[in-house]
């Protein structure tokens, strides 16, 4: 495409996301100065959408994007500012009151995400990140509570079976070897060193052969720990006017599985920006979704968190928000692992 196409086709998509009307050449003309006739803006969108970048909902009426529009606007032509001031502070503070869980964090970020876009906020829960500390707790003569603690705060236990002359004694002395040899470690980095250690637990095979499968269960990333907030943001956009439509999003929003398969995906990419059929999930064919990773602190892993809305989505708002976002958690985290910083 030449360079007026583009012009041409960027207003039609920044017109588009505002006002969900289809667009014609003479609103392009009249609104957006390009000193071109009617005729000439009317036979440079017929050009657009022959090569795919617009549709004609009625033969009568306007242009609309496809989604092959957003992919090459998102690629090509959007801008991302920087969050207004009042806004940043605002999701500051979201975080300055007591959050005992990462369950808190993840809610109160997906309600900040859909307040600020004015759609449906995701987040995947960071995945477990470094070990701090393996605790065996005897229960019972043949069972222990193993406690994993990792270094974002993550706590995670199991009940495990133990054979019967393994004393708490014993208990106490392997959580204290396996904390030494793998504190500060990820599950990546775990698994080079399990050769040796089996070597070297020889005399409790079995019993270290079943600590290792449940603590590699408990660090890998939890693709159920899915957070949604603002859903029913969605339903006041006009794309989901129709009932049936609207019915079939909620339903794919209401499966975390797939949710979460979509976020897993996405998992240490900066960002990523997925639009309508990309997304190939029946009920979100007419939607996007944004996203970027985040951690929780230098301890934790890596997490996904983004914004599902229509295609019609102000793209470069919600990469704004997300960004913000993003960096809120990160000061949020560093205030409390710093023992010197003061409020104020």
């Amino acid at each position: 495409m030449d360079a007026r196409k583009y012009k041409i086709l960027k207003a039609i998509i920044d017109d588009y996301i505002l006002t969900a009307m289809p667009v014609g050449s003479r609103t392009i003309s009249k609104k957006y100065g390009m000193g071109l006739s009617s005729a000439t803006i009317r036979n440079e969108m017929s050009d657009l959408e022959e090569l795919g970048y617009l549709d004609q909902p009625h033969t009568s009426a306007g242009r609309v994007p496809s989604w092959r529009a957003y992919r090459l606007y998102v690629d090509q032509l959007m801008r991302v500012a920087s969050l207004p001031a009042e806004e940043n502070a605002k999701l500051r503070e979201i975080f300055q009151s007591s959050m005992d869980s990462v369950q808190d964090v993840l809610t109160a970020a997906t309600r900040a995400l859909s307040e600020l876009t004015d759609y449906t906020g995701v987040m995947l829960a960071p995945s477990a990140g470094r070990l701090k500390r393996l605790q065996l707790v005897p229960i019972t003569d043949n069972t222990a509570l193993m406690v994993t603690v990792m270094e974002n705060g993550v706590h995670k236990d199991a009940m495990i079976p133990v054979p019967a002359d393994v004393g708490p004694d014993q208990l106490y002395m392997l959580s204290n070897y396996l904390t030494d040899r793998l504190s500060g470690k990820t599950l990546d980095q775990m698994l080079p060193a399990l050769p040796e250690i089996l070597g070297e637990t020889e005399g409790q095979r079995a019993l270290f052969m079943r600590l290792m499968d449940t603590l590699h269960r408990q660090m890998e990333p939890d693709k159920s720990s899915v957070v949604v907030g603002g859903t029913s943001k969605l339903l006041f956009h006009p794309e989901y006017s129709d009932i049936e439509r609207a019915r079939s999003l909620l339903s794919t929003l209401e499966t975390k599985e797939k949710l979460a398969s979509l976020l897993a995906q996405r998992a240490g990419l900066s960002f990523s920006v997925t639009i309508g059929p990309e997304l190939q999930l029946p009920g979100m064919q007419d939607c996007s979704l944004v996203t970027v990773s985040y951690a929780l602190g230098d301890g934790g892993g890596v997490g996904t968190m983004g914004v599902i809305g229509p295609t019609r989505m102000q793209y470069g708002r919600v990469l704004s928000v997300l960004d913000a976002m993003r960096r809120a958690l990160q000061e949020t985290n560093n205030r409390r692992e710093d023992p010197h910083h003061e409020e104020g």
